[in-house]
Order: structure tokens, then sequence, then C-alpha cells
């Protein structure tokens, strides 16, 4: 590996501490709807009912709740627009594609390997 623990630790002093702003990241990130959902919009623009659909076992209010945080987070947008009914569009910011390049290998290995992990 490249980059370790440590290594990170020299060049950023106080990284991965308690008060690190990388907890929070990690907290709203790494959680298992947020990965989900995350997952979901790396097809593109979804509504509401789209990602309900496609994160089997989210209920409404960890979708929305997930939703928000990631919107405020800067890694997903929501797009609203003035129609009867409303309609609603979320979608990666650049920054969400860019984390979603990082993170679809960490899935992908955790999909080839889950079964077997799990099965022990």
């Amino acid at each position: 590996m490249s980059v370790s623990f440590e290594r990170m630790r020299q060049e950023s002093p106080g990284i991965f501490s308690e008060a690190c702003p990388s907890r929070v990241v990690l907290d709203h990130v790494m959680s298992k709807w947020g990965v989900l959902v995350l997952l979901a919009l790396t097809d593109g623009t979804r509504r509401w009912g789209e990602l309900r659909r496609s994160v089997d076992g989210i209920s409404e209010k960890m979708l929305a709740t997930t939703l928000r945080t990631l919107a405020a987070d800067g890694i997903v947008a929501r797009t609203s627009y003035p129609e009867v009914p409303p309609r609603v569009e979320y979608s990666l910011t650049p920054r969400g594609v860019e984390l979603m390049e990082r993170m679809t290998p960490l899935m992908t290995w955790i999909q080839a390997n889950a079964d077997e992990i799990v099965a022990r």
C-alpha cells in the first residue's frame, strides 16, 4: 500500500482524533445507508421513489435523513422543480462523483468477498 496510517498522521497531525472532521465525514459517507444511496446515484439522477426502490429496506425517514445529510455535505445535489405534483431529483455532485470513483473499487471487493466472509 502506498499510504499508511502512520504516514497520514505524520502529514496531518490530529487526523482521526476524536475531534477530527474526518470522523464526521466517515460517519456520513460510510454508513450502511449512505453507501447504498451513493451507489444508487452512481447510475445517474434519481427521483425519491426510484431511490426508495433501489435501496431495499431503507425507511422513508432514513432515506430523507441520509439525503439531507449528503446534500448538506456537498456530495449529493437536490433539485426541486416547481411543478404540480412537485418533482425532486437527486444526483451526485462533482465531489460525490470523485468520492464514488474511489469507493466503487471497495464496494466491488466487498461484493466479491461478502458471501465467504459472512459464511465464517
